[in-house]
Formats: C-alpha cells, sequence, structure tokens
C-alpha cells in the first residue's frame, strides 16, 4: 500500500521535501517518498536543544569550537557538519536519478547576509560537502548580487523567503540573463513562503484592526503562490518552484497538482498528512475567485505590494514585513546558537 505522498506523486507532479530534519527524521522521509530536503539558519540551535539529537550536536559543537576562535565561524562549522550528515543521506538518491532528486539545501548566517562576499564565501564552502549540496539564498539585493556570479560558477540554488511577484520575477530573470551569458544552467528553485505569508499577513490584520473575511485571508499566501506559478509558466523561465514555510496542512494540500516541492517539517505536517491519509485531490489549478481577490486587494495594502510584478523594489525586498519577519526568526535562533557557543568555550577554557 502506498502512504499519501507515494500517491500524491503517483498521481500528480507535486513532490515533497523535508525541512530541518533530525537524522532519524531523514531515513523516515526518504522512505516515505521524500525527494529533498531544506535547512535553514534554526537549524543549529534545534539540533542543540533536541531532546534525542542534542549530545551528537554538542559533539560536533566541540569539535568545530577546536578549528577555530570565531564563535560564528564555529557555528557555520557546526551547521556545515550538522548538514553533512543530512546529504550524506540523500546523496544515493541524487545518484541514482542523475542530480534529479536528493537536493539538501544550507542557509548560513543570517545575521551577515546583507553583505554578497559574507554569503559567497559561505555557498562556496557549504558546496564542498556534496555534489547534491544546494546553496541557499534570500532573495534581497544582496542576495541576487550573490546568486549572479554563483550561477556563473554553475552552483545549485535555492533563492528562499520569496513573498512577492516582484521577486519571483527579478529571481527568474536574473538566472535567464547570467545563463545566457555564462552557458551555466545550474537547478535553481524560486520558494515561495506561503505559510510565513500567511502567518504574518493575519498578525498585519489584526494589529491594523482592519476587517477582513477570514475565508478570504486563509487563501492570500496560495493566491500569491498560484500566480507565481503561472507567471513563471507563461514567460517560460526555467527556475523550479518550491513551496515553504507550511504552517498548517493546506499549504500542502492546496499545492497538490502543481509542478512543485513542498518542504515541512517531518513532525506535525508530514507525519500528520501520513496519518491522515487524505484523498488524494489536484486543487492548485482551481481559479481564484474574483470577490476573494477584491476583498484582498480593497483592505490589504501589504497583499497588494505582494500580488503586483511592481509592488515592491528590489531595494524594498529586505524590509519587506514578511520578510523581516521570517528573517527574524533565523536570527534569533542563530543568536541562541552563538550564546551556547560562547558558554561552551567558556566551561572549556
Amino acid at each position: 500500500m502506498k502512504n499519501y505522498f507515494q500517491r500524491v506523486m503517483a498521481l500528480t507532479p507535486t513532490m515533497f521535501w523535508v525541512n530541518n530534519v533530525t537524522r532519524d527524521e531523514a531515513r523516515l522521509g526518504i522512505e516515505a517518498g521524500a525527494t529533498g530536503c531544506t535547512q535553514n539558519p534554526s537549524y543549529t540551535w534545534k539540533m542543540l536543544s533536541h531532546a534525542q539529537e542534542g549530545e551528537y550536536a554538542h559533539r560536533l559543537l566541540r569539535e568545530a569550537l577546536s578549528e577555530t576562535d570565531d564563535d560564528n565561524e564555529a557555528a557555520c562549522i557546526l551547521q556545515r557538519r550538522l548538514v553533512q550528515g543530512i546529504s550524506d543521506a540523500f546523496m544515493p538518491l541524487w545518484e541514482q536519478s542523475n542530480g534529479r532528486y536528493g537536493y539538501v539545501s544550507i542557509q548560513g548566517d543570517p545575521i551577515h547576509e546583507e553583505d554578497p562576499e559574507v554569503i559567497i564565501a559561505e555557498a562556496r564552502k557549504n558546496r564542498e560537502m556534496n555534489p547534491n549540496v544546494m546553496i541557499k539564498i534570500p532573495a534581497t539585493r544582496a542576495g541576487l548580487a550573490a546568486m549572479d556570479l554563483l550561477i556563473a560558477e554553475n552552483t545549485p540554488l535555492n533563492a528562499t523567503e520569496v513573498m512577492g511577484m516582484s521577486q519571483v520575477l527579478a529571481v527568474c530573470r536574473m538566472y535567464e540573463q547570467v545563463s545566457a551569458k555564462s552557458g551555466m544552467t545550474p537547478v535553481m528553485y524560486y520558494s515561495i513562503i506561503t505559510g510565513i505569508f500567511d502567518e504574518w499577513i493575519n498578525k498585519d490584520a489584526q494589529q491594523k484592526g482592519i476587517d477582513v473575511n477570514p475565508d478570504a485571508l486563509h487563501q492570500a499566501g496560495m493566491i500569491i503562490a498560484k500566480k507565481a506559478y503561472q507567471e513563471v509558466h507563461d514567460r517560460g523561465y526555467r527556475l523550479g518552484c518550491i513551496g515553504g514555510g507550511v504552517r498548517q496542512l493546506h499549504h500542502f494540500t492546496e499545492m497538490v497538482g502543481a509542478d512543485a516541492c513542498i518542504t515541512m517539517n517531518w513532525v506535525g505536517s508530514c507525519d500528520r498528512l501520513i496519518e491522515l491519509d487524505a484523498p488524494v485531490v489536484s486543487r492548485f489549478f482551481n481559479p481564484v475567485q474574483p470577490r476573494v481577490l477584491e476583498e484582498l486587494l480593497l483592505k490589504l495594502p501589504e497583499f497588494t505590494r505582494a500580488y503586483y510584478s511592481d509592488g515592491l523594489s528590489v531595494e524594498q525586498y529586505e524590509s519587506y514585513g514578511p520578510v523581516e519577519y521570517f528573517r527574524d526568526l533565523f536570527v534569533d535562533n542563530w543568536k541562541s546558537t552563538l550564546q551556547m557557543i560562547g558558554s561552551e568555550r567558556h566551561r572549556s577554557a
């Protein structure tokens, strides 16, 4: 008997990836049919504070501390060592599929990501791990500058923290321009973070006291995802689509039918969908009702900025509300890791 995800992949082009996994969750994900994996800057803190993986992560941390006096560099080394184990687990899938599946993306230091040189230097070090390592970079001004160079170096990329149409199109145009000039066509995805967008737009509406139909609000992130997918397809851009930031199960089920990878945490999302074993229904191409779109465009200026292709300038990407909200989650966890590194270094001094 096939599980839910295996049936999704048998009946539609939709695939599932796992996010921020332990070694055991990576194994479970692969057994369940996962074709890839994403890790973000919260990963090191999650592993250091994890009930089962904590001892393993702390051992790797002690190794990192012995190699550098710089706490931030130690955090980067620790992240690399942790992701290496997950990358190794997905390498057979990458090899068997001739590089079509089995990618593991890694996003480094979120504190200094406004510097393209830092992003590029980290990317090159991270790529040394395995050929299935995909570099995950925010679609901000600095991130675009870094991706420009890395595409020319044939680096597999995942453009993340994408919350609006302007970001999607900027990433796609850049890829086509650099590819045409360099002759390189690395595997590249844009990650549309529907779950985080929904979480933030709900908070924003509540804080501003905006009276908006909750059924319409429920669809906000998916409407952006659908428009982005259609635009990329219609313009003939070659980037793949990743749906990320899953917060509720509909962030997967409503994307079924798209030629896309949806990445989720194993606990609470992947395991829950397998347990529910719901019928596979292709929903992604269901049209958005005009009155729903009108409600959102009329009442939510921040949704409007995400919806239109000229709603955000490149200079505004980094400070756009949901992008900033998402990045702050990473920065908080990265700082927690740095605090633990400082404490560990002090104890061993």
